[in-house]
């Protein structure tokens, strides 16, 4: 059957690569199953040690990392992940800040807080692996449109003047469009990438100036006691 290995393999080789460490049986069986859907090739490791064992971590472009894991946390693997030229994307239940700054700080390209909705992971992990590439992602909230690849944000065909701050949490809204997002989720995401954090009134003060700009073009709406939302507008 040697036409079938050499099949397979050609496959594997066209098919972009995920290294997913999870220790929950059932999560990494739906997640496995969910991304080979999708056209992936999944190796899947339960904890360090069999992540350690993985070899050539260098041909997969993504790793997919929980924090809990029975001998150790998903910390331990980052060194070697990223020496080897792999992206990190962290899955995990731990939602305190220090663990997602240490995430970021560590290099990783996003952080999903369990539970999570599978289309979005399947979203981000796209993302990632289009930023990886050097593919122009586009966004677009309303009448905005977002060339994620360029770094610049436009209003029909004008260009938006916006701080880098500013356009994190535009890139926030219109990734997330007609959803409910909570202040903390928002602040999770859009700190200053030099270390300088953003508390949660700077946050308010951001989202005037962010509507100042945008005007009609779209809609950001305060959700009282929770957070804001994006709606196309």
């Amino acid at each position: 059957m040697a036409w079938l290995r050499d099949t397979i393999q050609r496959v594997m080789g066209m098919a972009q690569r995920l290294l997913l460490i999870e220790d929950d049986p059932v999560i990494a069986s739906g997640l496995v199953y969910a991304l080979e859907k999708e056209g992936f090739f999944v190796a899947h490791g339960r904890d360090v040690a069999s992540a350690r064992r993985v070899p050539r971590l260098g041909d997969y472009d993504l790793a997919i990392i929980d924090i809990g894991l029975p001998d150790g946390t998903g910390f331990d693997l980052v060194g070697d992940l990223k020496a080897a030229g792999c992206a990190l994307l962290f899955l995990t239940a731990v939602d305190e800040e220090g663990c997602v700054v240490r995430a970021f700080e560590g290099g990783a390209e996003d952080y999903v807080v369990k539970p999570f909705r599978l289309g979005e992971l399947l979203a981000r992990v796209k993302a990632v692996l289009r930023r990886r590439s050097g593919q122009s992602e586009m966004l677009a909230l309303g009448d905005v449109t977002i060339n994620v690849g360029e770094g610049r944000a436009y209003i029909k065909t004008e260009a938006l003047e916006l701080t880098a701050l500013e356009y994190r949490l535009l890139t926030v809204f219109a990734s997330h469009r007609g959803q409910v997002l909570e202040r903390g989720q928002i602040l999770s995401r859009i700190w200053d990438s030099s270390g300088v954090f953003v508390e949660d009134n700077t946050l308010t003060v951001y989202v005037k100036r962010l509507r100042e700009k945008l005007g009609d073009a779209a809609h950001i709406e305060t959700v009282r006691g929770v957070g804001y939302r994006a709606n196309v507008g």
